[in-house]
């Protein structure tokens, strides 16, 4: 992942991850962009019911605000749009690009070419200081279809859920929309980002279309796309991961786990605001950057006590070589992995 330095003076960040395999603000805001009858623009909601009688309750974009209060959503960002088409969107990506609030972004689109833009606009605000997480789903997706999405989509920043769900209340399956306008409500209120979704119920579902087993579990997983199945009468997440399977057309464990994405936007920008807020008219000498170094070793040690990250390595602060009026922080974590599986070994005497 790379980031673009300008001018303007600022903190910028650039973060690049790697695998051990040999192969904060809670209650972030989220934006909602689904088809409904109300003019084009960006609509701040804060109470569920004044954005359900703005857009009508029985539109997609009301359904999946509604998911998403449900799930713990606090300041939702809206964007309705008049009809399903890459242009309809790609106009209402221009408000959440100016507005770079949300943290995580979920889409009624089920169409590839949509939510390839979706995956531009959240890499775009990531690389500036806006990082973001798309969410997405497909209409009545197969099994090879999800994994193919998912294949399309390869990044960190986007997840695919699957297969089709089922409204409380309702007996038909929809779309893959109105579980990931769900999962955005979910992963605004979680307070833990290194906290895996394994097991986390989704309000106001009541079922999936489809059952999965092993070994199609295993094709899913390893392919990008986040499961949701059926625990006793709640729809749960069987485990949250990103479509990011691949680098370089190779197989790729780096990026999976989507509390890797998580704990990153926790971690970064926290030290970027840290610093942002003590050293806005400083000079960059020997005290400055010891000063600076300090700061980061705060932010730090905070998330390792807190669990987030398990350790961090050495904090380098030095005068780039190029332009003495910047400053280099080159520091390096290792992320607090979520418990996934438990295997037993047994050793029986007779």
């Amino acid at each position: 992942m790379s980031i673009a330095y300008h001018e303007r003076p600022g903190v910028y960040s650039d973060v690049d991850a790697s695998s051990v395999y040999a192969s904060a603000i809670r209650n972030k805001t989220i934006a909602l962009v689904g088809i409904c009858p109300a003019s084009a623009g960006l609509y701040t909601v804060t109470d569920c019911a004044s954005g359900l009688e703005a857009f009508g309750a029985e539109s997609q974009l009301g359904k999946m605000l509604t998911l998403a209060c449900q799930n713990g959503a606090g300041t939702v960002l809206c964007c309705p749009v008049a009809t399903d088409t890459s242009a309809a969107y790609e106009a209402a990506f221009q408000f959440l690009r100016q507005s770079r609030q949300a943290a995580y972004i979920a889409i009624g689109s089920h169409l590839e070419a949509v939510q390839l833009l979706l995956r531009e606009l959240v890499m775009d605000l990531s690389a500036e200081k806006g990082e973001c997480i798309g969410v997405v789903g497909m209409a009545a997706p197969s099994t090879l279809e999800l994994k193919n999405r998912a294949a399309r989509l390869n990044c960190e920043r986007m997840v695919l859920v699957g297969p089709d769900v089922v409204l409380t209340g309702g007996s038909d399956p929809v779309g893959g929309e109105y579980a990931a306008a769900a999962l955005c409500g979910a992963l605004a209120a979680q307070e833990d980002p290194a906290l895996p979704l394994n097991g986390q119920a989704l309000r106001g579902l009541s079922g999936v279309s489809a059952s999965y087993n092993d070994t199609e579990i295993d094709t899913l997983v390893r392919g990008g796309v986040t499961i949701l199945e059926l625990q006793g009468s709640e729809v749960t997440v069987m485990r949250g991961i990103t479509s990011r399977s691949t680098t370089g057309g190779a197989p790729d464990l780096t990026w999976r786990e989507l509390t890797t994405t998580l704990i990153l936007d926790d971690v970064v920008p926290a030290v970027r605001n840290t610093l942002r807020a003590r050293f806005v008219r400083a000079k960059n000498n020997a005290a400055t950057r010891a000063a600076i170094r300090s700061q980061v070793v705060v932010v730090l040690e905070d998330r390792v006590q807190r669990q987030i990250i398990e350790d961090y390595g050495p904090i380098n602060v030095y005068p780039d070589t190029t332009d003495p009026t910047i400053c280099v922080v080159d520091f390096a974590f290792t992320v607090c992995h979520g418990l996934n599986r438990i295997h037993l070994s047994a050793h029986v005497s007779v």
